[in-house]
């Protein structure tokens, strides 16, 4: 399977995102009929860098409802002759900033501006610059619930809004941590499977699934890390300009190496069940039973995960499964030859997470930030980037009416430190008899999530999770081979070389192989070289 493998770290390199944990503000509208006391709640979006709401309706202020859904209050012209004086006034959204919006309604003394949108709730996200004499609070609404209240809750209608507050931890933050140690500890200990697996000599070329045993590994080299990281940027900067049209594409190029990851992770434990191994053959080729359901299974969970995409309430679950499986599957597959390209990845990619979540902001015109922008999607788009894992918030028992909210942690943040994490796992298999790098390192990246995720709670705000995991990875990793006086092996991958060469005779054939040599090959004899079909390895 090594073009399908070579396929997935391809599709894995497209769907590449660093997504910076995100708190959806959402509130709520709270209408009451002045003279039948009839209430209902509706879902808001707000701004909290703009608006400051009470945690409860019981002592907030009131104001009566005026609906100017038929305007769209632009223009002074637009403004009607009834008075707006300390009321709360709603209008639709287009044809200008809901900030020019704001400053109108201010001007006429209003105490309140609800946007109506048809098209889902928006995040207001507009650049505030130049409009620092704002007070007034804003909030979109949906036009369906204006609509609503007037025919629920009656003509005389005041409203209020709140903001119940968030619980200071929240469960969804212990789910992504559990998520994302268990599956970097579990991709790096897999990786140090497969790294034993090419050091053991084959005793039978034919032994695997098609008579064939081939390298599904693919190393990075000081120059595709560049390339890596330039890509990444390039994808980045068409999701944000082309959303509409991209996110289809990576809808697509996810389920495809979504169910191909799922089949790998599950094909490794599947070959200890001894039943199903009998082989159908189909168009000159032949696969064992339970391998043919297992792919139909695996592209089933992958179709149904397309069909419901958008069904907030459950789909996520099937999401972060194929999630984890894609993480599980690019940590195994994607091999670093040395600590020194897992330091260019990854302080290359800090600096990219970085850019692009801090420094952005002054960029655009709106004031947000390129990478939150794209990992939560355009205001008003209904499509999301699946690549992110999703856990629900606890707050959402509080908040029923809205969409519910999520923690996210893009795929990155859990592949780029499981690279290292991987490196260190088959450092250990190749030059200690211990596992003592792999689980300083794991343990590092542990210690990092928790300072992003304690980072998180104290800002209320995004986070580049590699801001913290990177350090943390790095110096976990550095330390440990400072102590055991073996950083420059380290630094270097050990005393191994690739090397290649054009002619090498083996029981009569002649073989183009890659030499995986020590520092004076000249040295070597032939006892040394461990047979492996076309590689050979080079003992220590």
């Amino acid at each position: 399977m090594t073009a399908e493998m070579e396929l997935s770290g391809l599709l894995g390199l497209l769907l590449l995102l660093h997504a910076p944990q995100i708190r959806a503000t959402q509130g709520i509208l709270h209408a009451v009929d002045g003279g039948s006391n009839s209430a209902k709640d509706y879902c808001i979006t707000y701004n909290s860098s703009w608006t400051t709401l009470p945690t409860s309706y019981t002592n907030a202020l009131y104001y009566k409802l005026e609906n100017l859904t038929s305007a769209w209050l632009c223009s002074e012209s637009e403004v009607p002759v009834v008075s707006l004086k300390d009321k709360a006034v709603v209008v639709m959204v287009g044809n200008c900033s809901i900030l020019d919006k704001a400053v109108i309604a201010q001007s006429r003394n209003a105490k309140m501006l609800l946007v109506a949108s048809k098209e889902g709730l928006p995040r207001p996200t507009d650049n505030r610059s130049g409009y620092e004499s704002l007070t007034i609070p804003i909030a979109y609404v949906k036009y369906g619930d204006i609509v609503d209240m007037a025919q629920d809750v009656g003509r005389n209608i005041n409203v209020t809004m709140y903001s119940p507050a968030p619980p200071l931890f929240d469960y969804s933050m212990l789910v992504i941590f559990l998520i994302s140690v268990f599956t970097v500890a579990l991709g790096g200990y897999w990786s140090g499977v497969s790294e034993l697996e090419d050091l053991r000599p084959s005793q039978n070329t034919g032994e695997n699934e098609g008579g064939k045993k081939k390298d599904d590994n693919v190393t990075f080299t000081s120059f595709t890390v560049i390339l890596f990281v330039v890509i990444c940027c390039v994808m980045l900067l068409l999701l944000y300009f082309f959303y509409k049209w991209l996110v289809y594409v990576i809808i697509c190029v996810f389920c495809l190496a979504s169910a191909l990851s799922m089949f790998n992770c599950l094909s490794a434990l599947i070959q200890y069940i001894p039943y199903g191994r009998c082989r159908v053959s189909c168009f000159s080729k032949s696969a064992e039973v339970r391998l043919v359901f297992l792919a139909a299974f695996c592209v089933a969970v992958s179709v149904t995960w397309a069909v419901f995409r958008n069904e907030d309430r459950w789909i996520w679950i099937l999401q972060d499964i194929l999630g984890i499986a894609f993480c599980l599957n690019f940590i195994k597959t994607l091999r670093m030859p040395n600590f020194k390209a897992c330091v260019i990845l990854l302080g290359l990619l800090l600096l990219y997470d970085v850019f692009f979540v801090f420094i952005t902001p002054f960029i655009t015109k709106n004031g947000q930030s390129i990478m939150i922008e794209v990992a939560a999607g355009p205001s008003g788009s209904s499509e999301k980037l699946p690549v992110v894992i999703r856990v629900p918030r606890l707050e959402y028992s509080a908040v029923k009416l809205c969409v519910m909210p999520f923690s996210l942690l893009g795929f990155g943040d859990i592949i780029v430190p499981g690279l290292l994490v991987a490196y260190c796992r088959r450092f250990d298999v190749r030059f200690t008899s211990s596992s003592t790098y792999y689980i300083s390192c794991t343990i590092g990246y542990a210690v990092g999530m928790i300072l992003t995720l304690v980072i998180l709670i104290v800002l209320n705000m995004g986070q580049p999770a590699l801001l913290y995991l990177v350090p943390c990875t790095l110096l976990a990793s550095s330390l440990v081979a400072w102590r055991r006086k073996e950083m420059k092996k380290f630094w270097n991958g050990g005393c191994y070389e690739v090397l290649t060469t054009k002619v090498l005779c083996c029981q009569g054939t002649i073989h183009e192989a890659y030499l995986q040599t020590a520092r004076e090959p000249e040295t070597i004899s032939r006892s040394h070289l461990l047979h492996k079909e076309d590689k050979y390895v080079i003992g220590p």
